[in-house]
């Protein structure tokens, strides 16, 4: 099979196409032919040394995936491989998956617990673009999170892959969103997308600004990728009961905060990752998107934003794109000739 490989940590030109042995899905797998791989910030930590994929991983980048069931593994312990829903897998099915690495490529094994069925009429393209950043909303926001109805949401990043399914998710849930953005038009199409108001943090203390959209209150959770220096403000900005979830820190991992207002406004700090868990806990946040988003997306209320489809030879120029901080959504690259 066709597959992007790093052939050394560093920019992107260290990515290269190549040809690797196709992959055998094991016990309680699927193997996925691939017709479109997202591409998300993890990618890039991953060429650059900085995020080695889990133990038993494969090598090649790349955290999700659709295309068609190509092949099935062995029956497991529990049988035949099967959705976390219960749905049993066949050859022929279209799917987009959850995977732990190995998207850049042709082929990808993954257990049948982190596949779920592609939207009725979504393309793959943009089906490519849902697991990572949906798995990552609903578990940080609304498990870990437990964003309500009625409840404030501050994102950061909110033309992010993160930011822009996180906005939606959450106004389609009945909550309100504000979202940071780093240009003019990032704000403009984060309130195209539903936040409430969306600050240009460049020009504007993101701080002052949810304060004042909220009368003072402040927001009952917010949503970080950044971390390091917005971590004292973050906590700035939430309500009594308030909730910080940090996911990313583009900025760095150290950060000094004051204790006094967590006490005296009862705040939580908690965060996640993905990639670590097991097929199991990722079956269970799986089946939570098919009962709860699933029936939204295919509904129309809310969407993947796919910005770009790229061929999977250009995965270098993708990940240049997504440094440069000029894409809005998601980058898809194509591996099949017939996925767009």
């Amino acid at each position: 099979m066709n597959a992007v490989e790093i052939t050394a940590p560093g920019p992107p030109d260290v990515l290269r196409l190549v040809t690797r042995p196709d992959p055998r899905p094991g016990p309680g797998e699927v193997l996925i032919r691939v017709q479109a791989a997202g591409v998300n910030r993890p990618d890039l930590m991953q060429r650059q040394g900085h995020y080695p994929p889990p133990k038993g991983a494969s090598d090649i980048p790349g955290l999700e995936v659709a295309g068609h069931i190509d092949a099935l593994g062995p029956p497991d312990e529990g049988g035949e491989p099967r959705s976390a829903s219960g749905r049993h897998w066949h050859v022929g099915d279209a799917v987009c998956a959850l995977v732990s690495g190995g998207g850049y490529a042709d082929l990808c094994a993954v257990s049948g617990l982190q596949c779920l069925p592609v939207p009725r009429g979504m393309s793959m393209t943009d089906a490519a673009a849902l697991p990572e950043t949906y798995f990552t909303v609903w578990t940080n926001v609304f498990d870990r999170g437990r964003l309500a109805p009625g409840e404030w949401l501050l994102v950061h990043g909110g033309t992010s892959g993160i930011g822009s399914t996180a906005i939606q998710l959450a106004t389609a849930r009945g909550s309100h969103v504000l979202a940071t953005a780093g240009t003019d038009d990032k704000c403009r199409a984060a309130e195209q997308l539903g936040a409430v108001r969306a600050i240009n943090h460049r020009h504007e203390d993101f701080v002052a600004a949810v304060k004042d959209a909220t009368n003072g209150r402040g927001v009952d959770v917010v949503l970080d990728i950044v971390g390091a220096s917005y971590t004292a403000r973050n906590l700035d900005c939430l309500a009594r009961d308030g909730r910080l979830v940090q996911i990313g820190l583009m900025a760095g991992a150290e950060a000094t905060i004051p204790l006094r207002p967590i006490l005296l406004r009862r705040l939580t700090i908690t965060g996640s990752t993905l990639r670590i868990r097991t097929p199991e806990e990722k079956g269970a946040i799986a089946a939570a998107l098919e009962r709860e988003i699933w029936p939204l997306l295919e509904a129309g209320r809310v969407r993947p934003i796919v910005a770009d489809v790229l061929p999977l030879a250009d995965a270098a120029r993708a990940h240049e794109r997504l440094e440069r901080g000029e894409v809005i959504g998601k980058l898809v690259l194509a591996p099949a000739k017939d996925a767009l």
